[in-house]
């Protein structure tokens, strides 16, 4: 177990820009963001440029990942005005580009998808110029609970596959690595964009990240996100290895010749991290590949 963080990994919440606007439009709507959450080292950096990643369905999971700091247990009702204030939120802050997640809702019959696809019609319709871009579960790899999502048609379908194979069964607590792959194969067929991403540091090899990359261009994701797993909370799972900057240097190259779009590849990388900046880096290259 490593304790000591390097350099690279040290940050510090610097109060600007944004920052104050963004807090009170999400704490006046009671809306959650994963920033807040998941306590991502990114939210001075996100907030204080006028972006936030809304996460909804409340702030309790299901499941219980041994890498997240999401509370777990008996999640309250979802709020049936929820769609509508991540949409008024989203205009306020004047969005070109947002990023919608969620807490896993295994308790709900449909894993949440109604209110999933709720959300992302009611963001449109006030928004009607914006890229939706959303981080979803699994949703247990249902087809119809999945398809009530596809048919939303989100602008960027995200599911992330978190770390190898080998790991997966530890670090996730419900979730299976071929069904994560599966779910994003289907969304590819149904003409989504497809992003995932995943955690090193965990005790993984070169080779099985290779593995990770080899098999989401298998099902046709174009984007990928890798970033340095960092323990939140001492129930969580220790870090095993702390990635160096050269590392992830040499995953972002190899990514980009598997022919993925976009790959974000660094220590504090995370998910929706550069959301927008790393969705037009992908649009460019594929305009520049034609």
């Amino acid at each position: 177990m490593i304790e000591r963080k390097p350099g690279w990994l040290k940050t510090k919440l610097e109060i600007k820009g944004d920052y104050s606007k963004i807090k009170q439009i999400v704490e006046s709507n009671n809306l959650h963001t994963i920033c807040s959450s998941g306590k991502c080292p990114n939210i001075g950096t996100c907030w204080n440029l006028g972006t936030a990643t809304f996460m909804i369905l409340g702030d309790i999971c299901t499941r219980s990942c041994k890498f997240c700091a999401t509370k777990t247990g008996k999640p309250l009702a979802p709020d049936r005005n929820e769609p509508q204030k991540v949409a008024e939120s989203i205009h306020l802050m004047q969005l070109k580009h947002c990023v919608i997640t969620s807490v896993d809702r295994d308790d709900l019959p449909d894993k949440g998808a109604d209110f999933w696809a709720k959300t992302i019609y009611a963001v449109r319709e006030k928004n009607p110029k914006i890229l939706i871009e959303v981080l979803v579960p699994d949703f247990d790899n249902i087809d119809d609970h999945l398809q009530v999502v596809f048919n939303a048609k989100p602008d960027i379908f995200g599911h992330n596959m978190e770390t190898v194979k080998r790991l997966s069964p530890q670090v996730r607590s419900r979730a299976k690595y071929h069904e994560s792959l599966d779910v994003l194969r289907k969304a590819a067929l149904n003409g989504l964009i497809t992003k995932s991403g995943i955690m090193v540091g965990l005790g993984e090899t070169e080779a099985e990240v290779i593995e990770v990359l080899t098999d989401l261009r298998h099902v046709n994701c174009r984007m990928v996100t890798i970033g340095q797993y960092l323990q939140p909370t001492k129930n969580n799972l220790p870090v095993n290895e702390f990635i160096t900057p050269e590392q992830f240097e040499k995953y972002r190259k190899l990514g980009l010749k598997m022919d993925f779009d976009s790959v974000e590849s660094a220590p504090l990388v995370r998910s929706s991290f550069m959301a927008e900046r790393s969705f037009i880096s992908s649009e460019f290259q594929k305009s520049q590949a034609k």
